[in-house]
């Protein structure tokens, strides 16, 4: 049996949540409607990915850092507050798994710090896990918290055992390894990385982990660039590709199946046959007959770290 997936490439509205939000509704219905049951969107989609970041001079540029900053805190989404609620609405309408990337905020925590993160919606609308990247890469420190390993978790769906890592989250070996240990069908990558190198650590993943490997950035130009956003023209040239998106569905034990979709602003389509994973895993099972546990060992610690609350003490 096979099942359509789809990676979404199309651009967000950057820094504009709700112009964002209906875009990728729109792209969820166009998914649907083409029959697709998965459908997965880049990394930190809503609003988009602070590209900016890799740009603005360290110390130099700092004013105009908090600026875009200021602008990504007030178009974050609150989970809490019912911040994916059209989104899980439509998961559910048009029965489809959607794997979104988000700049997350939190109002029950700080209210302020920003998470990137990743969630899985089932076909139920229900969210079945949140995933908060444990490690933002270089500059990316200036714009996002550390997240914990409550959601290192691979999730049931109707399309099979999905478990997802945060673009370089995929070269930290233990965490790829969590998500082997349970089962996995399709490891999913949203990212900012792009390239020959990076759809190579993704052949190399699939092989490693047995599993079908969807990965996508996003696919930006300069052009795609909202003409509001502060100091735009000084960070950013309309002819050039910010990214070129370059999705890729990999199928277990390696060997691109769809894509690299380079510098292409719609949707890439497969489909994929979940016994697949399962029948690479027989010559080479790395969390079972290839694993050794009796001299390998991994311990996950998935509880909550949340930020630390003041409480007073009585005198």
């Amino acid at each position: 049996m096979h099942t359509k997936v789809a990676i979404a490439q199309k651009p967000p509205v950057l820094l504009d949540l709700k112009a964002t939000m209906e875009r990728a509704l729109e792209t969820l219905e166009e998914a649907a409607s083409s029959g697709a049951k998965l459908v997965v969107f880049p990394e930190a989609y809503l609003p988009g990915y602070p590209t900016w970041i890799w740009r603005l001079r360290p110390g130099g540029d700092m004013a105009l850092g908090n600026r875009l900053h200021a602008l990504l805190r007030d178009n974050a989404v609150d989970i809490g507050s019912g911040g994916l609620d059209k989104l899980r609405d439509a998961a559910a309408k048009h029965k489809v798994v959607v794997v979104m990337g988000m700049n997350e905020v939190d109002s029950a925590y700080s209210g302020s710090t920003l998470f990137n993160t990743v969630v899985v919606i089932g076909s139920d609308g229900q969210i079945l896990n949140r995933h908060r990247k444990l490690m933002p890469t270089n500059p990316e420190r200036m714009v996002w918290g550390m997240g914990d390993a409550s959601g290192l978790r691979v999730v049931d769906t109707p399309v099979g055992r999905i478990g997802c890592l945060i673009c370089w989250e995929s070269y930290m070996p233990l965490a790829r390894f969590a998500l082997y240990a349970q089962n996995i069908d399709i490891y999913i990558a949203p990212t900012w990385d792009s390239g020959d190198t990076w759809i190579a650590s993704m052949n190399h993943i699939a092989r490693e982990g047995g599993c079908w490997v969807l990965s996508t950035a996003t696919a930006l130009e300069g052009k795609d660039v909202p003409a509001d956003i502060p100091e735009r023209d000084s960070l950013f040239n309309d002819d050039e590709w910010i990214n070129p998106g370059d999705a890729a569905i990999i199928k277990p034990f390696g060997g691109v199946i769809a894509g690299p979709h380079h510098r292409d602003k719609s949707i890439l389509y497969a489909d994929i046959a979940l016994k697949d994973a399962r029948n690479a895993r027989k010559p080479l099972d790395v969390a079972g007959h290839y694993g050794r546990p009796d001299i390998f060992q991994l311990e996950v610690d998935r509880s909550v770290k949340p930020p630390v609350l003041f409480k007073d003490k009585p005198d």
